[in-house]
């Protein structure tokens, strides 16, 4: 854009051989020509289009440099407009815009034969602009004497007149100049003169020696006029008849001469009616016309094929009739989702449900128009070709399509401007108002009609968007005849080859949401997922904005008053290779928008529509450009409000985008002075708005640095005038142009600091931003999809990292666990845990590091970083002291246990000495089973009928029967009637109203009396409590639950047994909770004494299960019956042996196998436990998430089952409900995956152990050998060997004479009696024993939940969706990505039965309110109702929710049993909801 650049010094590289040679300099048209040689057709016409900009002369004619042959590059003309006035023959000045190769204008030509003194150039040059150098001439800056690429080619030049008195010519001239000598270049001669109006000659002069004769001779034969110019001879001005004039140069003044030139040519026109047109050239012989290349010839041919079907048709109607989608049907749907947005009305749900429909309904009358014949016909070509041939035929289609509509545009355009300044003229008086309102509407229609007119590639592309839109709406795809979905990447295509693309339709003011992600969405697949750098720009229309945008990236934004800019466009720029190195980007993704204050938009548009465009863009980019036209103060303020507002909605929903104002059309901008003061007006200015927003958007900031990073200094640009002139004929200011080049520099240097932004997260943030204006309260609104998605990543991550660390300390635990058993340590420090876990500490943390570094949003991902650091250290700090108070309770238990272990070793040894005893009396009947096995059997039963009478049998238990035991006792004034059928005790979590299980409390003072009555009233009626009530109610009653479940596994049944001082307990704690809460100043009520028994029985209720499986694995090993039974055929096999004379260490090795049978199968369950709940963290597909995934999964079973009791546990307890999925879900994957992945790891683990059972039975032969020990040296190193894996001690063989053992043999013996016991145990594997042979806290349901259920559990107040963040105490508010119907959770229309049907998400969307505590609060501002409501982010969503809507209508009767309410009037479920199936609400929850 920078005319200077023709007069660069451009010289030859220095050779080292060349050092005498002079090198002169090349010619600045011999470089200019070099390129034009080298470039494709695309290239070769954006030089033409700028040299055009630069008011530089265009080649016309270019001969070959290698062959000569002569090119006509009519395509290059192809972009280029021209606009001029002349007066009519009314002497009324008229303006005239048109495409340059159509205007038909007279041609003025120059040549010259032979060599002349003056310059051809220069002199027309004068007569064009005289302050311009339209045509390089000899004298020009950087010209040099030789030239080698210029010679023949003809240029070509318009004056272009202004309608002032200073005009050169009445009306729009062009200038030819043949450069070279005339003689030499024949064929250029030759066309020039037959289609020029007027010829001008350069001759040195006619004399005898002229020999050229015959080539003058032939131009006064033309009939065109001539002007021979002599530079030889100093004649006067001679008229020679026939139109043909001679005037001498030498010696003249040259500005004289240029004159008398300018007055010949100008009654030479007068005389001559004949026209030049750019596209006649091509009809001469004997030379090539570019647009004749094959691939522009079939892009031509297929875009005229397209035309042909608007032949003939009204340039005003073509839009309606060939793009039916994106007229009225496009902009109801505009209305109707914006409405949608606003609900109103008693029934929200109703309402939606009904715009909803009206929304499809117009959706399936756009696909009903099908596919017009010029849409298929486009589209089928665009997909048929490729590449460059593609690029020409929409580029053809641009050109063809502006010459369809310009004719009538350009009247319509006139005629707008006339109307509009009689409109303006009326304003003034305001005499006449009823004819000012006429004439406005009149200028509304005629506003509409140039709307109506305008066709484009922007409009085809619209279209394509409709069309996508409409048909991707559609459910059952089958039968479709279009691939519509081919549509995106064509689209993509365009934006790669640099098409711009709309974002938003300036007509519809509307976001086609569906075709725009589609559309990124196709790009991420062709170009990957970039980085790009967003540019946005903001300001008043015609106020420079695209035409910047577009000299700054060499971009195609629509420019000029007659093709302003509506809505907004993205273009995609590549950043170089060079600049990759600089710049964390791939591309720049440059977005143009309409201009703010926008007249034509007056009277149908608001501030609304601008603060709307302006949030929008400023959102979206990573910088926005204020452009500010002049320095008008009331236009400035205007602007600079809506902005300052935009970027403080961008820091209140954290997104931190940067701006540059760029003051253009600034006269003196190089006094410093004035600058610094502009700087200082705009900073003031800039203050004074955002004082003026703050008090709007309710925000503390008292100057724009408050609402973003900006310095005054390096973020304000001042911009010279566009022009250097007046147009049409004013080239660029090249001072502009240098603006321009500084403007980017700082661009680049600030987005050389920025991160840029993914394809995919753009894509998210369009909706983002957009969904929120909508809604019309930004802030309020807005849901940053972004931020969601990392910090779902984020939380995976962690999922991950306490995972790992749990697990560790899983390992550890169990090695300390069967120390202490072992009683080789006797007490456990927090430091020593925390070294042990150490290791594993360092590796989470560099993880985690590594994460929040290399992550591709790790800039996103930082504001986290410090919260989940000290989460990850509290949770370390947590399974420390947990496991600290576990082993501390395993110490505690091992030392009252301690006797009963004791009894029964003592039993088991005593029982091994005396079948010795009587082995040896049967030794020689050694081989007659039948005698040892009646004789063992004997024996068995007298000494195990001694061991039971002396100790109680362990009883069965009664849990129920305790509690109404300890109840007839203790509390013998509670209503205990209603506990005879104990089987039907009340879910109380589930319970729809606790109204019967209260009394309001009493009021004192003097209207006291009053207000009881009035509490008596409602309790007389049943309306006892509110609903924030019954939701206290309900959390008191799962807080309880909870804290008893913690108190249950304390008592640790399984090992210590079990009293009913367990219950006592239990019991003691809820009444004191109960009574505790009663004292509570915001508790309303008491709690009747039936609410205090039906809690106690739920709980106990809820822990008969625990209670009774516990007890059973305690009775198994304590109850000497079930133990001795279990013992008794191992002790058969040891009295064979010595029956059959085995020696002492055979015996002493079998039993020790024995005791280390049940150590084994500990340590194999305990260890396949942890496995197996590692392998579903990766395997399981419900549980190898987050905690939304496994929600995701317990919804689709509940579906699936379409139990109403179940869903209404998971609604009112879904703490209690995802623990029994869990456990059900680990149940039935041991069950299904036990042969193939339980097994596997038990059979691996056992293998495992008895090699190390091997290993250590013979590391302690080879000690007892070093030592010269004995058998019991050989035990105890045994016993330590294995005392990390394996409960077993010294203390198990207390008792036990191994005096005559011969330990050499014991390693033999321990291989061959390990098999046998192992052997046993493997035979003991089964889905049945798995779970039983665990402790509680060690079966692999319980780890898993103590891994995903230590999370956020607080519902939401409105439906009781569960917050789905995963750390317990976070930060920020609560959120769940979709909520549910009111009416889920019992809430009604005040003052009516009916249930709510509205969603949270769609009623913080509308005008209604709700009641909280009998107070009115307005839903926008649900916040203010209390705490509770404050804590939660509910964001307007009008997603469709089928899965939540279908099971309304599934559960309707249930849900209205239940509450005892109905669905009816306010609550009437809208007829849509029931079109849903089963498959479609489980399908939904994958979207």
């Amino acid at each position: 854009m920078n005319y200077r650049a023709r007069y660069t010094a451009i010289k030859h590289r220095k050779k080292e051989d060349n050092k005498d040679r002079a090198n002169p300099d090349i010619h600045p048209m011999d470089v200019q020509m070099a390129v034009f040689h080298c470039a494709d057709g695309f290239l070769k016409q954006l030089m033409v289009t700028k040299l055009s900009q630069c008011q530089y002369s265009l080649p016309l004619l270019v001969p070959d440099p290698f062959t000569q042959q002569i090119e006509f590059p009519l395509w290059t003309f192809r972009q280029i407009n021209k606009s001029w006035k002349k007066k009519n023959t009314n002497n009324e000045i008229i303006s005239q815009t048109q495409p340059i190769y159509k205007a038909e204008t007279p041609m003025v030509a120059f040549f010259r034969f032979g060599s002349v003194s003056s310059s051809k150039s220069q002199l027309i040059n004068g007569l064009i602009n005289e302050k311009h150098q339209t045509f390089f001439h000899r004298n020009c800056s950087g010209s040099s004497r030789t030239r080698l690429l210029m010679d023949g080619v003809v240029e070509i030049a318009w004056y272009c007149p202004s309608g002032d008195k200073t005009d050169s010519f009445d009306d729009c001239v062009a200038f030819c100049n043949l450069h070279g000598d005339a003689a030499a270049n024949e064929k250029q001669f030759e066309i020039l003169t037959s289609m020029s109006s007027v010829n001008v000659l350069f001759l040195p002069d006619f004399g005898q020696k002229n020999q050229y004769k015959g080539l003058v001779r032939s131009l006064f034969k033309c009939p065109q006029p001539l002007i021979c110019l002599l530079t030889d001879s100093d004649c006067d001005e001679t008229e020679l008849g026939n139109a043909k004039l001679i005037i001498g140069l030498l010696y003249k003044n040259q500005s004289d001469v240029s004159n008398q030139i300018w007055e010949m040519i100008k009654v030479s026109l007068r005389k001559q009616t004949m026209t030049f047109q750019l596209e006649d050239v091509a009809e001469h012989t004997g030379i090539r016309v570019d647009e004749e290349d094959p691939e522009c010839r079939r892009g031509k041919e297929a875009a005229v094929q397209i035309m042909e079907l608007l032949r003939g048709k009204d340039p005003s109607t073509v839009k309606e009739t060939n793009l039916p989608c994106q007229g009225k049907l496009w902009h109801d749907w505009c209305k109707i989702n914006k409405e949608l947005h606003h609900l109103e009305g008693e029934n929200l749900e109703e309402d939606k449900s009904t715009k909803l429909k009206n929304m499809r309904e117009i959706r399936e009358t756009q696909m009903e128009q099908g596919l017009i014949d010029f849409m298929m016909t486009f589209i089928e070509t665009m997909k048929s070709q490729r590449g460059n041939e593609n690029n020409y035929f929409l580029k053809w289609m641009m050109n063809l399509l502006d010459d369809f509509t310009s004719e009538q545009l350009f009247d319509l355009h006139m005629e707008y401007d006339k109307k509009w300044h009689e409109v303006s003229a009326m304003k003034k008086k305001l005499d006449n108002l009823d004819q000012l309102q006429t004439e406005q509407t009149n200028l509304e229609n005629i506003s509409n009609q140039i709307n109506r007119t305008s066709f484009g590639l922007e409009h085809i592309l619209r279209e394509f968007g409709q069309i996508y839109e409409s048909w991707s709406s559609v459910k059952n795809k089958k039968g479709l005849k279009f691939d519509f979905c081919s549509l995106p990447s064509l689209a993509a295509e365009m934006m790669i080859s640099g098409f711009p693309m709309e974002l938003m339709d300036g007509d519809a003011a509307h976001v086609p949401l569906t075709w725009v992600t589609a559309v990124l969405d196709e790009l991420v697949k062709k170009l990957g997922d970039r980085k790009v750098f967003v540019l946005s720009i903001l300001g008043i229309q015609s106020s420079g904005k695209s035409t910047m945008l577009n000299a700054m990236f060499g971009l195609q934004f629509a420019v000029s008053a007659g093709r302003c800019t509506r809505g907004a466009f993205m273009q995609l720029v590549k950043v170089s290779e060079e600049m990759k190195t600089e710049l964390k980007f791939d591309y720049i993704l440059v977005v143009d928008t309409e201009g703010l204050r926008a007249p034509e938009l007056a009277g149908r548009s608001t501030t609304s529509r601008d603060n709307e465009m302006a949030t929008f863009v400023v959102g979206l980019g990573n910088m926005t450009l204020i452009n500010i036209f002049g320095e008008n103060p009331s236009e400035m303020q205007d602007i600079l409000q809506i902005v300052v507002q935009a970027f403080m909605r961008m820091k209140k929903v954290k997104l931190n985008p940067s701006c540059m104002f760029v003051h253009q059309n600034v006269s003196d901008i190089t006094a410093g002075e004035k600058n610094m003061e502009g700087r200082r007006r705009l900073q003031e200015k800039l203050d004074e708005m955002t004082k003026i927003a703050a008090k709007e958007e309710v925000c503390d900031a008292e100057g724009f640095s408050d609402v973003i990073e900006f310095e005054v200094q390096n973020d304000v640009k001042y911009f010279a005038q566009l022009w250097e002139g007046s147009p049409p004929m004013a080239p660029p200011n090249p001072n502009y142009c240098e603006n321009i080049q500084e403007l980017k520099k700082t661009i680049l240097t600030h987005a050389s600091k920025s991160d840029g932004i993914m394809l995919t997260h753009l894509r998210d943030r369009i909706q983002d931003l957009w969904e929120a204006l909508l809604n019309e309260q930004f802030v309020f609104s807005f849901k940053n999809s972004l931020e969601i998605a990392t910090y779902k990543k984020l939380e995976t991550e962690y999922s991950k990292w306490t995972w790992s660390l749990r697990s560790a300390m899983l390992d550890i635990e169990n090695k300390l666990h069967n120390k202490i058993e072992n009683e080789a340590i006797h007490d456990v420090e927090e430091t020593d845990l925390q070294t042990e876990l150490n290791a594993k500490s360092e590796e989470v943390k560099k993880t985690m590091s590594d994460f929040f570094k290399k992550d591709g949003d790790a800039a996103l991902l930082n504001q986290w970083k410090g919260f989940f650091e000290i989460k990850i250290q509290q949770l370390q700090e947590n399974i420390v002291r947990e496991t600290k108070r576990k082993l501390n309770g395993v110490l505690q238990q091992r030392h009252l246990k301690k006797k009963m272990d004791a009894e029964r070793t003592h039993h088991e040894n005593t029982l091994f000495e005396k079948s010795k005893e009587l082995a040896l009396k049967f030794k020689e009947q050694a081989n007659d089973e039948n005698v040892i096995k009646t004789q063992f059997d004997s024996f068995w039963k007298q000494q195990t009928a001694v061991i039971i009478r002396d100790n109680p049998l362990v009883k069965d238990i009664d849990i129920l029967g305790d509690v109404k035991k300890l109840f007839s006792d203790t509390y013998q004034s509670l209503p205990l009637d209603h506990m005879k059928d104990s089987s039907k005790h009340k879910d109380m979590i589930s319970l729809p109203s606790f109204s019967k299980y209260v009394h309001l409390k009493k009021s004192s003072g003097i209207t006291g009396a009053l207000k009881n009555m009035y509490k008596g009233a409602k309790e007389m009626i049943g309306r006892v409590l509110s609903k924030e009530d019954e939701i206290q109610i309900r959390a008191f009653i799962k807080d309880i639950a909870d804290h008893t479940d913690k108190m249950i596994q304390s008592y640790n049944i399984a090992k210590m047994g079990y009293n009913n001082s367990c219950i006592q307990q239990l019991i003691d704690y809820i009444k004191a909770r109960v009574m505790q809460n009663e004292e509570e100043t915001n508790v309303k009520y008491v709690f009747k004494s039936e609410f205090f028994v039906d809690l106690v029985l739920f709980i106990c209720h809820r822990a008969n299960k625990i209670f009774t499986d516990q007890y059973k694995m305690f009775r198994e090993a304590n109850d000497p019956v079930l133990y001795f039974e279990r013992k008794s055929e191992e002790y058969y096999r040891i009295f064979q042996k010595y029956c059959q004379g085995a020696k002492s260490a055979t015996i002493f090795g079998a039993f020790v196998c024995n005791k280390l049978k049940e150590p084994i199968q500990q340590n194999i369950y305990k260890n396949t436990a942890r496995d197996l709940a590692d392998e579903m963290r990766t395997n399981c597909e419900s549980l190898n998430g987050n905690r939304s995934n496994l929600e995701k999964h317990i919804l689709r079973t509940l579906a699936e089952e379409e139990d109403f009791d179940a869903y209404m546990n998971y609604i009112n307890n879904p703490r209690e409900h995802f623990k029994n999925f869990i456990r059900d879900e680990v149940s039935l994957y041991i069950t299904e995956r036990f042969k193939d992945s339980v097994r596997p790891k038990m059979e691996n683990s056992i293998k495992l152990l008895e090699q190390k059972i091997t290993i250590a039975a013979h590391e302690s032969i080879e000690h007892v050998k070093e030592t010269n020990g004995d058998a019991d040296l050989w035990l105890h190193h045994l016993t330590e060997e294995l005392s990390d894996v394996l409960v077993f001690s010294v203390r198990d063989l207390t008792g036990v004479n191994h005096d005559d053992v011969e330990v050499r043999f014991l390693e033999d013996v321990i291989k061959e009696e390990l098999p046998t016991i192992i052997s046993d145990i493997r035979s003991e594997f089964s889905t049945e024993t798995f779970p039983v042979k665990l402790d509680y806290a060690d079966r692999p349901d319980e780890l898993l939940i103590d891994h995903l259920c230590d999370c956020c559990w607080v519902q939401c107040p409105f439906c009781a969706a569960i917050c789905t963040n995963t750390i317990e105490d976070h930060t920020g508010d609560h959120s769940v990505p979709f909520h549910r119907n009111l009416g889920l959770n019992g809430w009604s229309y005040r003052r009516t039965t009916n249930l709510s049907i509205s969603i949270c998400t769609s009623a913080v969307a509308s005008d209604r309110s709700f009641y909280s505590s009998n107070d009115k609060v307005p839903w926008k501002e649900y916040r203010t109702a209390g705490p509770k409501y404050a804590s939660w982010s509910i964001t307007p969503d009008l997603s469709e929710l089928p899965y939540w809507k279908w099971f309304v209508c599934e559960f309707q009767e249930d849900l209205e049993k239940h509450y005892k309410k109905t669905f009816q009037r306010k609550g009437k479920i809208p007829d849509e909801w029931r079109n849903y199936s089963q498959e479609e609400a489980i399908e939904s929850l994958d979207k």
